[in-house]
């Protein structure tokens, strides 16, 4: 019994310890979404970041509002322009993340990714976070390619 709960465990560390890949944006693009500019009236821009390295080796795929929004890796961020309003966006691994948020009118909203340990993997948790605590977490990471829709 003992020996099973100890290869369960290295297996589980093996898997979290790997690194995952995503697509990724390219530098000019990575530089501009780092510039943090407001955006235009009539507009918003959200920002969904893993800056942790727990799960490097777990894809997490994010939804905002129903549709696919991509996938995060560690040390990954997300960007894209919003219309202001109420979204949901989800967080996808073990388990469901969840959280609503309303975006402003030239505002940025930030959300971060932390990834757990879960039964049989990775568990996430998104989490609004305030500007600079999320300027911070995006400054951590490179851009993520969004698919196209």
């Amino acid at each position: 019994m003992m020996f099973v709960r100890r290869a369960m465990a290295a297996a589980v560390f093996a898997i979290l310890a790997g690194c995952a890949s995503v697509e990724m944006a390219g530098p000019e693009r990575d530089y501009a979404a780092k510039e943090f500019a407001r955006p235009s009236k009539g507009k918003a821009a959200l920002y969904v970041f893993r800056n942790g390295s727990n799960g490097g080796a777990v894809k997490m795929s994010l939804e905002l509002d129903g549709a696919p929004l991509g996938e995060t890796a560690a040390k990954t961020f997300h960007w894209l322009t919003i219309t202001p309003g109420k979204h949901t966006l989800i967080g996808k691994a073990e388990n469901e993340s969840v959280v609503e948020f309303t975006a402003a009118s030239g505002r940025n909203v930030f959300v971060r990714q932390d990834v757990g340990t879960g039964l049989l993997s990775a568990v996430n948790r998104l989490e609004l976070v305030d500007e600079q605590t999320g300027r911070a977490g995006v400054a951590e990471c490179e851009m993520a390619e969004a698919p196209a829709n």
